[in-house]
């Protein structure tokens, strides 16, 4: 399994044995070949990105070029993990045509193997755009950051039974419509675990409890990058951020002491 390349069907062949699923965020070619050598099944090439490596408050100002910048450089760091291209706002909602062409472009320019769009029943005419063009499609339902302003800012979904039943529903429909998997973020531990249970293809969690069929977390969460804020469902597996700043104080010192470069440094 570890040199075979990781396709749509693997998930869903890793759903029916009850093997968990890996997916992580990545932006750029060293990163993306580290986790691809780390065996990650799936890397996302998120929007997050808006926040993470653009420095924005949310990801809403993220655009289809940018998305296809950092695409673009993950693909080339990959062998074996799924590429997944995270659709933009208002890359996909204006029309399913404008969802298919865009998708096109993950997977023409991007070198993408499949893309991941938000929402709900609203949205299957676009995912079944995008899939009649061959290219698979991942959902995303629960806390869908794109729509942030109408929530009220970063808050846990489907929290009510009324909410729950409506995202249990949901999910029914994109899997009808096609889509190969489903992340659900924040949402109660017992509704991630319900959806997995009723659905017959993989759910990747963040936020969502450990009965989902997979996980998912920001890679600069996970190794201490982002220091903005932690969300409850990150567990830091690293603190970088220390350690790099000692590196670029340790350098800031030696440049200027003189001790850096130092004879092993320079030609003869």
């Amino acid at each position: 399994m570890a040199d075979k390349k990781v396709t749509v069907v693997t998930l869903q062949e890793m759903k029916r044995r009850g093997e968990k699923i890996t997916m992580l965020t990545a932006y750029d070619y060293c990163t993306a070949l580290l986790m691809d050598q780390s065996e990650i099944d799936v890397l996302l090439v998120g929007d997050s990105l808006g926040m993470v490596v653009m420095g924005d408050e949310n990801t809403l100002s993220v655009t289809m070029d940018q998305m296809i910048h950092h695409t673009l450089a993950v693909a080339r760091g990959t062998k074996r993990a799924l590429v997944v291209g995270d659709m933009p706002f208002m890359s996909y909602q204006v029309s399913p045509e404008q969802a298919a062409q865009n998708a096109g472009r993950f997977i023409k320019e991007g070198k993408a193997a499949a893309v991941k769009l938000e929402g709900g029943a609203d949205f299957v005419p676009h995912i079944k755009a995008i899939l009649w063009c061959g290219i698979p499609v991942m959902g995303h339902l629960g806390l869908t950051p794109q729509s942030i302003h109408q929530f009220g800012g970063h808050k846990v979904q489907a929290r009510t039974e009324e909410a729950a039943n409506k995202l249990v529903a949901e999910a029914k429909m994109l899997e009808e419509a096609g889509v190969f998997s489903i992340v659900l973020e924040a949402v109660p531990a017992e509704v991630g675990t319900k959806v997995s249970k009723e659905l017959a293809i993989p759910t990747i969690g963040i936020g969502a409890g450990p009965g989902c069929d997979g996980q998912v977390l920001v890679f600069n969460d996970l190794v201490g990058l982002f220091e903005r804020f932690v969300p409850k469902f990150v567990k830091r597996y690293a603190e970088l951020a220390p350690v790099m700043r000692k590196a670029f104080m340790e350098y800031r010192d030696e440049v200027k002491s003189g001790k850096f470069p130092g004879p092993e440094h320079v030609y003869q």
